[in-house]
């Protein structure tokens, strides 16, 4: 176990928002939740997963919408920790631990709130490895663990409890109030056992993003390069380098779904390359061909500082650079391709590797 302060979360946040894929929120108001909170309450504990006693409760937290939405509607900070006492109440026993679901900006941070408030560790895990835009895209329902019971809470007060017949019920009811309150809401979900827990999730998740974080954040005061050192620390694939010509982006229900164009530059002079998204990047096409297809990662850096882009943010006319980087070994057996790669989002292509589609 080791403690998490504030220089701790902006690395964190940052390699976060590399592994979100483009999705999971941008994470400056959570970084901004979270700093609160550790300064008021003290740093957070973060614990490995294989510690965990077997009969521990664990609940991960996190925010709930359409990233573009989230950039406008702001939190309170108090729905989190409403879903956290909800979760509570309803299971009638004391939470042991929480826990991110995903890797994505915000979603990366926000559980170390909770966290310091409540004086309970947080989980060096989360669900995906990633950020995925539906509720079930998590490796615990891989492992048949149920997203229920789930609970929702906004920044006006209003609350919900749902127990759902399957994950992928939980993401169409809760989905559908969230647009009701607006477009985005806090949850706890996916309650677990410490056991569930070495089993079914992505293990030292928070760390790796810490070290991503620590790779661009500290590069320039041991004269590297931000991009260099980052894709040397994500083992990454340089796709593509370019600037971006047009962006094609409306938001629907609680995802935002677009297209990116980018026009080559250096070494893809004369190349295109076309970023499909729904939250987050889930394909990127060079002259029509793929070069990374979900579960594998797709992330969008900024050329000149390798500060990662989410998906909201895309703005023309900015240099970028296009990385690609395995998914977790769960995400590329055939349940996990069903899960979360292109056909659940309609895509005809079939799920290659990223390194069988970019061999020399």
């Amino acid at each position: 176990m080791r403690k998490i302060g504030t220089k701790d979360i902006e690395y964190i946040a940052m390699g976060s928002t590399v592994l979100g894929t483009g999705g999971g929120g941008d994470p400056y108001i959570g970084k901004l939740l979270v700093k609160q909170a550790i300064n008021t309450y003290g740093e957070a504990s973060l614990v490995n997963a294989e510690d965990l006693e077997d009969d521990a409760l664990i609940v991960p937290i996190a925010a709930f919408g359409a990233p573009m939405i989230l950039v406008e509607k702001l939190f309170s900070g108090n729905e989190f920790m409403k879903a956290f006492e909800m979760m509570e109440e309803y299971l009638g026993k004391k939470i042991d631990a929480v826990m991110p679901a995903e890797a994505g900006g915000l979603n990366g941070v926000i559980p170390f709130a909770v966290a310091a408030e409540k004086n309970i560790p947080i989980v060096d895990a989360d669900g995906m490895g990633r950020a995925f835009p539906r509720l079930e895209m998590v490796t615990f329902t891989l492992h048949n663990i149920p997203v229920s019971p789930i609970a929702q809470a906004d920044e006006k007060g209003n609350r919900n409890i749902y127990h759902t017949i399957d994950n992928v019920w939980g993401e169409t009811l809760v989905g559908a109030t969230t647009i009701q309150m607006g477009g985005s809401c806090a949850i706890g979900c996916y309650p677990m056992s410490g056991k569930q827990v070495k089993k079914a999730a992505v293990h030292g998740i928070v760390t790796y993003a810490q070290k991503l974080g620590e790779a661009i954040l500290d590069s320039k005061d041991k004269n590297l390069s931000p991009l260099t050192s980052l894709i040397k620390e994500a083992s990454a694939i340089k796709l593509f380098t370019g600037k971006i010509s047009k962006v094609t982006i409306k938001t629907e229900g609680r995802w935002n779904k677009g297209i990116c164009e980018i026009m080559g530059l250096d070494e893809n002079q004369g190349n295109f390359m076309d970023l499909d998204f729904q939250n987050e990047f889930l394909m990127a096409k060079k002259d029509g061909r793929p070069m990374a297809i979900t579960p594998d990662l797709i992330v969008l850096i900024d050329a000149e500082n390798a500060q990662p882009i989410t998906a909201e943010s895309v703005q023309y006319g900015t240099r970028v650079v296009v990385l690609g980087m395995k998914a977790d070994v769960q995400w590329r057996t055939p349940e996990g391709i069903a899960l979360g790669g292109p056909q659940k989002f309609g895509y005809k292509e079939k799920f290659i590797p990223i390194e069988e589609l970019n061999k020399n």
